[in-house]
């Protein structure tokens, strides 16, 4: 169960945060929400596919690590294996105060539930002196730039939705022992749509910012083999 607290010095000053990876960690997780801003870095590592919110009134995107609940193949010797980090794992365990898109200033807030907070081993959140260390200034940067990104999103899954331009996206993957996943309920940039749209609507999303990600989103489909020979090697 989660223990969010808004941060401030007087009563986390002496905390300090676990930075290595691992499942005991919270890292154990087949995906993590991830925002338009960051589709260019995410493509290089990891597909990217979108699927309905909980609320089932729109979607989200997210950053496939695995094919099975739990399962992140990106994990080894307490370490990611990859060279960029999406931000909503990054920031752990800190998050953003308040609902996205909402008028009021963001907060960070830290979960002191999370197994990654400690008292005598990993970095500093404030100094002796009670005030932000670098690493809590990197990370408020990241929050920054992930509320940012969460209050962009809508506009641009109001495109892929206007548009047309999500399909069902649906993998089956057999491995080398003989064993099969199926990967079910996500969706992905309908590519043939794209080809279909004429030089005004590509212009139009081409200056609301949204042509680059979604065709980062198409290329970030090429890590499919990558992912599955990671699995491979897994068992």
């Amino acid at each position: 169960m989660s223990d969010h607290q808004l941060l401030n010095v007087a009563a986390h000053r002496e905390l300090r945060v676990r930075r290595e990876r691992s499942v005991a960690l919270g890292d154990g997780v087949m995906t993590a929400l991830i925002v338009p801003d960051e589709f260019r870095q995410v493509q290089g590592s990891y597909p990217i596919l979108f699927r309905q919110n909980r609320e089932r009134d729109g979607f989200v995107a997210l950053a496939l690590f695995g094919f099975d609940a739990g399962e992140n193949l990106f994990l080894a010797d307490g370490r990611w294996d990859a060279p960029y980090l999406p931000l909503s794992i990054d920031i752990q365990p800190f998050l953003i105060g308040g609902a996205p898109g909402a008028d009021t200033t963001p907060k960070a807030v830290i979960d002191m539930a999370s197994p990654r907070i400690a008292t005598d081993d990993g970095v500093r959140i404030f100094d002796r002196e009670g005030r932000p260390s670098p690493y809590l200034d990197v990370i408020l940067e990241r929050l920054g730039a992930l509320d940012a990104g969460y209050r962009g999103s809508a506009a641009f899954m109001d495109a892929l939705d206007r548009y047309g331009l999500l399909e069902p996206f649906t993998l089956e993957v057999t491995l080398d022992n003989g064993a099969t996943n199926r990967l079910v309920g996500f969706h992905t940039i309908a590519e043939e749509r794209i080809a279909e749209l004429d030089a005004a609507t590509l212009g139009r999303l081409n200056a609301d910012g949204h042509l680059l990600p979604i065709y980062m989103a198409i290329a970030s489909l090429a890590n499919l083999p990558a992912l599955i020979a990671r699995k491979n090697r897994h068992g």
